[in-house]
């Protein structure tokens, strides 16, 4: 089973969240109400050029889809993943061929022979954390009680 533990080295994720400015998400979705949709709107909006990898769709968030990884015209610092566990080992190959810097495996996406694979490819590997998550935490849209408001009460107003 996954020690997740050990792939949430917290100097890791933040070097990965400062120095990216390419994410590839597998496994992302055009349906707005599912999670990878959500996490690319959100990365896009926050200056990330964000890359679909999706082989049923032929654009996602107004950027063109591509089949796979080894399909994507240039280089990408993140891979994030929103696939099955199981295809995790084919993924990271594909990683690692590309000369992606890091895999960052969204929560469940858990498997050991694809992180063996990525580790020992040479990539920066985070699992079982959530890309957007932790970009709120450590680039400051998250307050440790919740997101950050930038106020110390909230505004209320009429009878209470």
């Amino acid at each position: 089973m996954t020690d997740s533990a050990a792939y949430q080295d917290v100097t890791t994720i933040q070097r990965i969240l400062h120095t990216a400015k390419t994410v590839a998400i597998v496994g992302l979705s055009s349906n707005e109400l599912r999670a990878s949709y959500f996490v690319g709107y959100y990365l896009k909006r926050h200056g990330y050029q964000v890359i679909p990898v999706n082989p049923r769709e032929t654009e996602i968030l107004g950027e063109r889809s591509y089949p796979s990884l080894t399909d994507l015209p240039g280089p990408v610092d993140v891979v994030n993943v929103f696939r099955a566990p199981a295809a995790l080992p084919q993924i990271a190959r594909d990683a690692v061929a590309i000369g992606a810097g890091a895999l960052w495996c969204q929560f469940g996406v858990l498997n050991d022979e694809g992180n063996r694979i990525a580790a020992d490819g040479g990539l920066d590997l985070v699992v079982d954390r959530c890309l957007k998550i932790e970009h709120a935490r450590y680039i400051g849209r998250m307050h440790w009680l919740g997101f950050n408001t930038q106020r110390i009460t909230s505004v209320r107003t009429g009878f209470q």
